[in-house]
């Protein structure tokens, strides 16, 4: 092997490196972007868990209205408590800061004849 085969020989090893180097700045990259992502849904699942709790709570006050309703409008009222509009203007949307929404209360809660 001459000296130039040999200096080609390092060349090459040094790009490979360089590569394999940037590759792993991205992979570190990648995982940081998957760590910060489950810090934020276990927190946001931590929330949802306490917010079911609080729920639970509330729901021997509220059954005697809820038995009134039927089904399908129970269904729509629990999504419009965990925070969804279940209005034709917004439906499925969040709401923000848990608003109430004049639409949504009258959608579940307005004309029984109609259930």
């Amino acid at each position: 092997m001459d000296k130039r085969d040999l200096y080609d020989s390092f060349g090459d090893m040094e790009q490979q490196m360089q590569q394999m180097l940037d590759k792993m700045a991205q992979l570190r990259a990648d995982m940081t972007t998957v760590l910060e992502k489950n810090a934020e849904l276990v927190i946001e699942n931590e929330r949802l868990r306490e917010h079911m709790v609080e729920i639970e709570n509330e729901t021997p006050k509220k059954s005697g209205n809820t038995t009134t309703l039927s089904k399908s409008r129970q269904n729509l009222e629990k999504l419009y408590d965990e925070g969804f509009h279940v209005c034709n203007q917004f439906y499925g949307k969040r709401r923000d800061d848990d608003e109430s929404c004049v639409f949504c209360l009258e959608f579940i809660y307005g004309e029984r004849e109609r259930a």
